[in-house]
């Protein structure tokens, strides 16, 4: 299910890549740039930090979903598949955290 969830959104946000910006949200993202989208990200970044600390488990999931959401925007604004962090995480699957991290602390 979640690939195919992944794979048809972003096939709508490609779509919506030629969409009009008066009738699409996220072709008024994609006209406004990159800086718009960041800030988007930043906003639902908070929504989830403040949802995080309550005990409402529906509004943790409806704000993830938005910074989720968000994310995929700019990925595909970017011309990055979403897929890519998938095999990302799919790469990091079984391996520490600690030592993931230090593997990055070189780049």
């Amino acid at each position: 299910m979640s690939d195919d969830v992944l794979n048809q959104l972003t096939a709508l946000l490609e779509q919506r890549k030629n969409a009009d910006p008066a009738s699409s949200y996220v072709a008024r993202l994609y006209r406004q740039g990159t800086d718009a989208i960041r800030k988007k990200i930043g906003e639902e970044a908070t929504e989830v930090v403040i949802a995080a600390g309550g005990a409402d488990a529906d509004a943790l999931v409806h704000e993830v979903a938005d910074l989720w959401f968000h994310c995929m925007v700019a990925l595909v604004h970017q011309g990055i598949p979403p897929r890519r962090v998938m095999l990302e995480l799919a790469r990091r699957f079984g391996r520490s955290g600690l030592e993931e991290k230090a593997s990055r602390q070189g780049q």
